[in-house]
């Protein structure tokens, strides 16, 4: 049955407008994304299918654009789509962190962050750059990895730190194993990174650990030291 012979109230795009979009499930937000479904499968169908093939919606926004190509339905045109849908969440978040303080606005840090590295296969260390008021004036990929081991040198970050003239920082980096819980090294890293950057007056905020589409760790939520 096409979703336009669906009771209205039951349509995904009108719960949207009545009632808003976190009152949706995954595959009706899908689903108003596809618009169309194919042949025998209305767009929450196909929505089902894209969902179940890819295993979880993270997984589905990170495949590539051959794997995402070859679903019956799917073509780059649609993979474009996605694609510009992502950047634009990015960008949106990027613009609010820069407007005020991260402190009092975690949340839009964390959403950003798992945007940006929840769904990446290698792992990679990244700093975002805050001025005095703690707003974000950038942020920085300084090393990539592979999926066990990065390597940090606390003298780039000093380095980039006083370049781009910050007066705090927030520390950042992936889990592409998927588990959030940061290791022995990570620890060590930090307080690594925090004392190097303490010569030259900077401060360390937090550090955070991005594992999938989960809710990224933050060392100063879980009270771990980041001096």
């Amino acid at each position: 049955m096409a979703i336009t012979d669906w009771p209205a109230d039951e349509r995904p795009r009108e719960r949207l407008l009545a009632h808003g979009a976190a009152a949706l499930s995954d595959a009706e937000l899908l689903a108003l994304f596809l618009r169309v479904g194919i042949r025998g499968k209305s767009a929450v169908d196909l929505a089902r299918d894209l969902l179940k093939h890819f295993g979880s919606l993270s997984a589905l926004c990170s495949a590539s654009a051959s794997s995402f190509s070859a679903i019956p339905g799917m073509g780059p045109a649609k993979y474009a789509q996605l694609q510009a849908v992502l950047e634009l969440s990015r960008r949106a978040l990027s613009e609010e962190m820069a407007k005020r303080d991260v402190l009092d606005s975690p949340s839009t840090v964390r959403d950003w962050l798992r945007l940006k590295l929840g769904h990446l296969p290698h792992e990679v260390f990244m700093i975002l750059l805050l001025d005095a008021q703690n707003r974000v004036m950038g942020c920085e990929e300084l090393f990539r990895g592979t999926l066990t081991q990065t390597s940090v040198y606390p003298r780039e970050v000093v380095k980039l730190v006083l370049q781009r003239n910050a007066a705090a920082v927030i520390l950042a980096h992936n889990h592409p194993s998927g588990v959030s819980e940061p290791s022995h090294a990570d620890q060590a890293l930090t307080r690594s990174l925090s004392q190097a950057l303490s010569l030259v007056d900077v401060r360390v905020l937090d550090h955070f650990i991005v594992a999938g589409n989960s809710r990224p760790l933050s060392f100063a939520e879980r009270g771990l030291p980041l001096n």
